[in-house]
């Protein structure tokens, strides 16, 4: 069976098998660069990112404030919200620096100039929260982008589920991440 149940979440089971080791380094913030669309946000997600331009506005390059001014920072297409992208490629909150692709977002959380950090789903990536018969479902989504995450996750075997711990544990709680390990560890 590669869907599995645990408590209201369905589980594909390659998001359980999956070794995964993320190293910036190697690269480069391509999951931020990469792609149609920007990262899948929820509601109030859109209007803390919509809320933090301003603050975020010393550290984005000048490209993405006229993007941002022009077509807003968000925007919905079939019927869910998303993260814009420039062109179809970066998120309007990247910002390079030393050859990477960073999240001004996350980095102004980090420096304490926001009170939040950057959406859950891109904290979850490469997890994917879909939806089932009315349920969460977690997918792996496996990009040749994060050819040297997987490789670097087998050699040190970290669990995917382990890489992304806390951002599992914000959205279904502590319990429910102890059930995902303990099914993990029994297949």
């Amino acid at each position: 069976m590669s869907v599995l149940s645990i408590g209201e979440v369905l589980v594909d089971r390659a998001v359980l098998e999956a070794r995964f080791c993320c190293n910036l380094d190697l690269c480069h913030g391509a999951c931020c660069v990469e792609g149609e669309l920007g990262a899948p946000i929820d509601e109030p997600e859109a209007n803390y990112l919509e809320a933090s331009v301003e603050p975020l506005r010393p550290m984005l390059p000048e490209r993405n404030l006229r993007y941002i001014r022009r077509h807003d920072c968000t925007e919905i297409y079939q019927g869910n919200l998303y993260t814009k992208t420039i062109e179809g490629q970066e998120c309007v909150f990247v910002y390079h620096e030393n050859g990477k692709a960073l999240c001004a977002v996350e980095t102004a959380w980090r420096n304490g100039q926001l009170p939040g950090t950057k959406p859950l789903s891109c904290r979850l990536f490469p997890i994917r929260v879909r939806k089932k018969f009315g349920l969460d479902y977690l997918v792996y989504e496996q990009h040749a982008m994060c050819r040297d995450a997987r490789r670097q996750g087998a050699e040190r075997n970290v669990m995917l589920i382990d890489y992304v711990k806390a951002p599992l544990v914000e959205k279904y709680g502590d319990e429910w991440y102890m059930s995902l390990k303990e099914f993990a560890a029994s297949i």
